[in-house]
């Protein structure tokens, strides 16, 4: 996808043009998050807002934090009451705790090692239980399914089985929730710490 020439103005336009099933994309995005208790959101590439709309509408008393590495953008992604900031991926994550973290279209600019960090990170940010919601790009398993255009060097995505594999070291209990073609979606629920703890020493 060539967002090193996304403007606010044709963000959508764009979108629609390079990402095939966008909308269903992004509903399905809000939908994975139905049916959880959420009082925090923590959106990891917010652009023009397109997916905290959505999400909001299911969860309308939480309050959202996000980032995005485009002030452009969150100027014009009009969310009022959200604490927006410019920031990237790779840098320190706002600290939380958040009940609820959600990416779509953003982490496939990061490599392998990069999505494992980050996937480190949100754990580390999440309350116990949380959940991480993720929806993008990815490699298929049926080369012929790769229909959404990637810049090479710049969108990096990788097989959902991978993705699958590294949030369950993260400390994730984690599914896929939808997939068509190059484009899914995942749920990751955070594992209590307690979980596997060390009872300690017997009396």
């Amino acid at each position: 996808m060539g967002q090193f020439h996304f403007t606010p103005e044709r963000y959508l336009e764009l979108m629609h043009e390079e990402v095939p099933r966008y909308e269903e994309l992004q509903d399905q995005t809000a939908r994975a998050t139905e049916g959880l208790s959420v009082g925090t959101i923590l959106e990891l590439g917010v652009g023009t807002g397109e997916t905290s709309r959505r999400v909001l509408e299911l969860h309308p008393a939480a309050q959202l934090t996000g980032i995005d590495a485009s002030a452009a953008m969150l100027a014009e992604a009009a969310l009022p009451g959200a604490d927006l900031q410019v920031a990237r991926l790779e840098d320190a994550l706002p600290g939380g705790p958040f009940d609820l973290v959600i990416s779509c279209l953003a982490i496939h600019h990061l490599d392998a090692a990069g999505k494992r960090d980050l996937f480190g990170r949100i754990a580390e940010v999440l309350t116990e239980n949380g959940t991480f919601v993720l929806a993008d790009v990815i490699v298929p398993d049926d080369p012929t399914d790769a229909v959404t255009p990637c810049t090479p060097d710049f969108d990096l995505p990788d097989r959902l089985d991978d993705q699958l594999d590294w949030l369950t070291d993260a400390g994730f209990d984690a599914e896929p929730t939808w997939v068509r073609g190059d484009l899914a979606g995942m749920r990751a629920r955070r594992l209590s710490t307690k979980q596997g703890s060390d009872p300690g020493p017997c009396p």
